[in-house]
């Protein structure tokens, strides 16, 4: 099953990515910390994107892409604002930059994760996987 949920980039609209999440989680075996940990994965991910994509009062759009199969759900957040590139997460030393946390949180506790500009080089990219258990 593939769902797509576009929202406006403002914070008071991630809950509605959040609420979807549960509805179409119910299909499938889920623990409560599984949702839960998917449930803070979304968040951080849409919220960087409410952050980081359109400053200066532009406003956009953030997609939510719900991917579920028998064996993993699959979510991925697109933007087509100022974005970032993945390589600013790190400093020099490889280490984390504060603005790398939320990303930090999403590998944790997802199985997948990656992160890559949008199509055409616009916006961000990024999805995360969680494998169930059969």
């Amino acid at each position: 099953m593939s769902v797509r949920l576009t929202i406006p980039a403002r914070a008071e609209y991630i809950a509605l990515g959040r609420l979807a999440l549960t509805g179409l989680a119910r299909s499938r075996p889920l623990t409560d910390e599984t949702l839960s940990d998917l449930k803070i994965a979304l968040s951080e991910a849409c919220s960087n994107s409410v952050r980081h994509a359109y400053r200066d009062g532009i406003d956009g759009t953030v997609e939510i892409h719900y991917e579920l199969w028998p064996d993993r759900i699959a979510i991925e957040v697109t933007d087509d604002g100022n974005g970032f590139e993945p390589g600013e997460l790190e400093d020099a030393g490889g280490e984390l930059t504060e603005g790398g946390l939320g990303i930090a949180i999403i590998r944790a506790l997802s199985d997948e994760f990656e992160v890559a500009r949008g199509d055409g080089g616009a916006g961000v990219r990024l999805r995360f996987v969680k494998h169930l258990a059969a």
